[in-house]
């Protein structure tokens, strides 16, 4: 039996074009694709017919499998002597669970390759023309997950604030907790944020507002995943485009 394999690919943040060379060799020459929810139709037809596809997608907070039965599954393909590709929304290794995937590979002595892809933090800002950096605004960012273990718990003082700047993935849930969370931990009601939904792609919306006005502007927007919430002054900058951008400062 051929020996299989684990290609763990990054799908970028949603528009195909942003795929890697790599990343685009890999899905054609995988014999089983196994994906989550936020991966575009569009990238997902660019496997190989022949491939059989696994969603793994979220369902109201939840994965169809537990992320210990999803490493499970890559290596019972991999070991069958499958090439096995793991495709996830933006990079594997930044809030992917790419590392844990990594871990589940080693563990069995099943071959692993990480491709990575274009962060949905960087497609995203990219996408909105908003400089994560700027020389006049932010030298500092710091990426965190809104929707984790112990947030509540967690200390995000300075990590936002004058000269830096905040990407939160997977926010849009816990957009109330975050916000007072934020304020409670030093930041001002009157800072700018914006929420870049389903970046990159031709259905793309930017919202802009305050934190104070955060929790909101997701509900009365409607606002929906995949989306990232941009915290600091650069949230001001970038696209103003009549098809992508829905001003909503107050």
């Amino acid at each position: 039996m051929t020996a299989g394999r684990i290609i763990l690919v990054g799908a970028g943040p949603g528009d195909p074009e942003l795929l890697t060379i790599k990343a685009l060799r890999a899905l054609e020459a995988a014999d089983v694709i196994v994906h989550d929810g936020l991966v575009s139709d569009a990238i997902l037809r660019l496997g190989s017919p022949e491939a059989r596809y696994i969603s793994v997608a979220k369902r109201r907070a939840r994965h169809t499998l537990p992320q210990k039965e999803i490493g499970r599954l890559l290596v019972r393909e991999a070991e069958a002597g499958a090439v096995v590709v793991r495709l996830k929304g933006g990079d594997p290794f930044i809030f992917g669970r790419g590392g844990e995937e990594v871990e589940a590979a080693h563990a069995a002595g099943v071959s692993v390759e990480v491709v990575p892809g274009i962060s949905a933090a960087n497609g995203a800002a990219a996408a909105a023309a908003m400089p994560l950096t700027h020389r006049d605004h932010a030298s500092v960012v710091s990426f965190v997950a809104g929707q984790c273990k112990g947030l509540s718990d967690q200390n995000w003082a300075g990590l936002a604030g004058k000269g830096r700047t905040l990407v939160i993935f997977m926010g849009v849930k816990t957009a109330p907790a975050i916000a007072e969370k934020l304020i409670d931990d030093g930041l001002t009601p009157d800072v700018p944020v914006a929420v870049l939904e389903n970046a990159t792609r031709p259905d793309m919306r930017i919202l802009r507002s305050v934190l104070a006005d955060l929790p909101d502007l997701v509900a009365r927007t409607n606002v929906r995943s995949p989306a990232l919430i941009i915290v600091g002054d650069v949230a001001r900058l970038g696209a103003v485009s009549e098809q992508h951008l829905e001003q909503l400062a107050l």
